[in-house]
């Protein structure tokens, strides 16, 4: 089986959620979206894989947002589309933060500015913790979906809503696929200056997703097993 993540950024590496798909068997593929070089003039022209080549579609992270056409127009609104045909023939698509966001909006939801970020470990409510726990879970985003129809909510805190599914899609508020070499990049391309501005301290952020990486790791790894099995059906 083959699995194609979509990574928006150079700095959104597929961490354990990879990791996960390859002892399942999974070949891995990842295509960069906007590359080092057009970090800070992200519009740019994307041809999007065809999806008939991949068992799996996996859209992580941005730093940009699923609502904002002005800025990354010229592939988010190709990219929209790309998503609700996949979900649509019922092949399966992980979409985390951003990605999950994508799911939202292509499928007939929305996604607009959240009142409030979340930034850091953050426990969220399930009800279905076999398939995805309360966490905690890595959270850094800016917006929030509303959620489209024919969806099911999974999970959600006082924020905002944190999972759904759809055909056999799952989409996902948090970052299951963070570690400690992820963040670091992260902070170190302004990520820091948002934690900042938050009130809270960067370095402190990055040791502690340092020491407890082996326990994040497990629950990403569980996630993963849960989610092909139970919503893929993939395995």
């Amino acid at each position: 089986m083959k699995a194609l993540f979509i990574e928006h950024d150079h700095i959104s590496p597929p961490g354990p959620v990879a990791e996960r798909l390859r002892y399942h068997g999974f070949q891995i593929s990842e295509e960069v979206v906007v590359s080092q070089a057009n970090f800070r003039s992200p519009n740019v022209d994307f041809q999007f894989p065809d999806a008939q080549d991949f068992d799996l579609i996996i859209p992580l992270g941005a730093p940009w947002g699923a609502w904002d056409d002005g800025c990354i127009g010229k592939w988010l609104v190709p990219e929209l589309e790309w998503i609700r045909s996949i979900v649509e023939s019922g092949k399966p698509v992980l979409g985390i933060c951003f990605g999950g966001q994508l799911i939202a909006r292509a499928m007939g939801g929305s996604v607009a500015k959240a009142p409030q970020c979340e930034i850091g470990w953050k426990s969220i409510w399930s009800d279905d913790t076999s398939l995805i726990s309360d966490g905690p879970w890595f959270q850094f985003h800016y917006d929030r979906w509303q959620i489209p129809p024919r969806a099911k909510e999974i999970a959600r805190n006082p924020i905002a809503s944190q999972a759904f599914t759809i055909n056999n899609s799952l989409a996902l508020q948090f970052h299951p696929e963070i570690d400690s070499h992820s963040l670091k990049q992260w902070l170190d391309w302004d990520g820091d200056k948002a934690v900042l501005a938050d009130g809270q301290d960067p370095e402190i952020m990055l040791a502690q997703t340092k020491a407890h990486e082996t326990e994040a790791r497990e629950r990403t790894f569980n996630l993963i097993d849960s989610f092909l099995k139970r919503v893929a059906k993939l395995t």
